[in-house]
């Protein structure tokens, strides 16, 4: 060759083999990204035949999180982080810890030292944020309140590991490795201290600066009409971002990029940029989990068959029972639970990043980052049946467990009207299903005409502040036929649904019908498919693209109707 093509050798056997053994997945009714750790597998260091790169394999991956993380971004904004934090802080630190209990104990038992035993526990306590987000998008659910419960629980997360990160350091003397990254004379607390105020400065000049200067910027490129000049303005902002927040303040890639996208959600070009970056964002988490394979070395299976099974249990069945059962504390319901702990029921891309610095730092042996590469490569290829089975897994623990009846029945006093409401808000009134951008504008409509709306929403916060409002409203599923009763639905005179959830809604309304059959139905959709399937059921619907253009319509036949002859 005249000149060196190993990037385009790397990214041509990544993608060329990922294609073909994604489909054959397919085929095999088995997830595509199955077919993609299984390419990382083909040419990787472990398997005869072509290698890739894999240096240059782990940098294209490296983009692909920034891009998934700034799509996260672009759809979900600060006031929906702050809105699930009373179950996502405490959860994933709680979490966290009993993960990293649970894999510093096995590592123990092996006879590892100290630092192991915590550097491998926490490389299993952090689930990847590029294989839930790849989760919840197959089922549409990432704007869903499990979806941004899920998700925020996975930011912090990745705040923590941030810390960890530029800690651990500083930490390897006393827990018996080397200190080849901390700056001479630095103490634990001082790097501490230097730390939160990185991330603290960084955050703060997002929200501050970022939040004015970079949709002010999407504006001007988009003035100039060039759709590639917008595509790259939305790409450079992500890559230069997440690169600045790595180098400038210590904050990760995918933090960095996370950001990025909160704050160029505050333009009205935020729905368009998403949809630019996207075939970008699949094409590098495509090449994400090609270099997750690459990592594997099959030989771990023949050689330390029991370790790996225990690895795998902790990461798939450990952290799962912890999530599970604090988000049962917290008050939340059974399907949030389930949701919750199939979302960190894997790990991924930072545990890879730990096992390295661990390794470098001379506490984590060889067979520990072999352990949780095998970890990782398993619990994301049964990732997706963990979701699958979710829905029918809450309709057996409700037949069979009179403990789960007693949980969904308990005396929750947001889980019914107060004794006081007023009668005006029990018959004739409006169910309002949601209270997200659309369903606190409904609400507010409504109280303003003097029309008595009821909110039935799944999140506590959103619950809590409607009643601090002086609004009634109940907490959820309303495809509970016990949940629509607390809302009076019987006696109400219209079941309004404008859940950016899709799943349930049928339900939903089949169950309202059961109990009034009376009752008029209006609901959001979200696709032409789902918008006629219900119209025949005699509900009226409203979807995005058709009312925008049926309000420009009104606007343009006024204007001209109101000109003069």
């Amino acid at each position: 060759m005249p000149h060196e093509i190993s990037l385009i050798t790397t990214i041509a056997a990544a993608l060329g083999l990922a294609l073909v053994l994604g489909f054959v997945a397919a085929r095999l009714k088995l997830p595509a990204l199955v077919g993609y750790l299984a390419a990382g597998i083909v040419i990787g260091p472990f398997t005869p035949g072509f290698v890739a790169d894999s240096a240059l394999a782990a940098q294209l991956a490296e983009i692909g999180v920034m891009l998934l993380m700034f799509g996260v971004g672009l759809h979900f904004s600060l006031d929906d982080l702050m809105a699930v934090k009373r179950v996502a802080v405490p959860g994933a630190v709680v979490q966290m810890a009993a993960a990293t209990a649970l894999g510093a104990a096995l590592a123990t038992a092996w006879g590892w030292g100290l630092g192991a035993a915590l550097v491998f526990g926490l490389a299993l306590s952090v689930a990847s944020t590029v294989v839930l987000l790849k989760a919840l998008e197959a089922r549409g659910a990432i704007d869903s309140v499990n979806g941004r419960i899920a998700v925020g629980w996975l930011v912090v997360e990745d705040l923590a590991m941030v810390l960890v990160l530029v800690l651990l350091p500083a930490l390897a003397p006393m827990l018996g490795g080397t200190d080849n990254g901390t700056p001479e004379g630095r103490g634990l607390w001082a790097t501490l201290a230097i730390t939160l105020a990185q991330v603290a400065a960084f955050v703060a000049l997002m929200l501050v600066v970022g939040r004015r200067l970079f949709p002010w910027l999407l504006w001007q490129v988009a003035k100039t009409g060039s759709r590639e000049l917008f595509t790259l303005c939305v790409v450079a902002a992500a890559v230069t971002i997440a690169y600045g927040a790595a180098g400038l303040f210590g904050v990760s890639f995918a933090l960095g990029a996370f950001f990025a996208g909160m704050v160029l959600r505050e333009s009205e070009f935020s729905h368009r940029a998403a949809e630019e970056s996207l075939p970008l964002r699949d094409a590098f988490a495509v090449l994400f989990f090609v270099s997750v394979g690459m990592l594997f070395d099959p030989l771990v299976l023949v050689e330390r068959p029991l370790q790996v099974l225990s690895v795998v249990a902790i990461i798939v069945v450990g952290k799962s029972i912890a999530a599970f059962a604090l988000v049962l504390l917290l008050r939340y319901p059974l399907n949030t639970a389930l949701t919750v702990s199939a979302s960190l029921a894997q790990i991924g891309e930072f545990s890879f990043i730990l096992a390295a610095l661990g390794l470098s730092l001379k506490l984590l042996p060889p067979e520990g980052q072999s352990l949780i590469v095998a970890g990782a490569l398993i619990s994301i290829a049964v990732n997706p049946l963990l979701f699958s089975l979710a829905e029918p897994a809450q309709r057996w623990i409700l037949a069979r467990s009179s403990a789960a009846r007693r949980h969904a029945e308990r005396d929750d006093p947001l889980a019914e009207l107060p004794a006081t409401t007023e009668p005006r808000y029990l018959a004739r009134q409006v169910v309002l299903v949601g209270y997200g951008r659309v369903g606190r504008r409904l609400a507010g409509a409504l109280r303003e005409q003097g029309i008595a709306c009821v909110v039935v929403d799944r999140n506590r916060e959103r619950v809590e502040e409607v009643r601090a409002q002086g609004l009634p409203a109940v907490i959820g599923d309303a495809a509970e036929a016990a949940v629509l009763i607390q809302a009076h639905i019987a006696q109400a005179a219209m079941l309004l649904v404008a859940t950016a959830d899709a799943v349930g809604v049928r339900q939903m309304i089949d169950t309202a019908r059961q109990l009034n059959p009376q009752v008029q139905v209006a609901v959001r959709t979200h696709s032409d498919e789902e918008a006629q399937w219900l119209t025949g059921e005699g509900a009226r619907t409203f979807g995005g693209e058709d009312e925008l253009a049926q309000a420009m319509l009104r606007h343009v036949l006024g204007t001209m109707q109101a000109r003069p002859a």
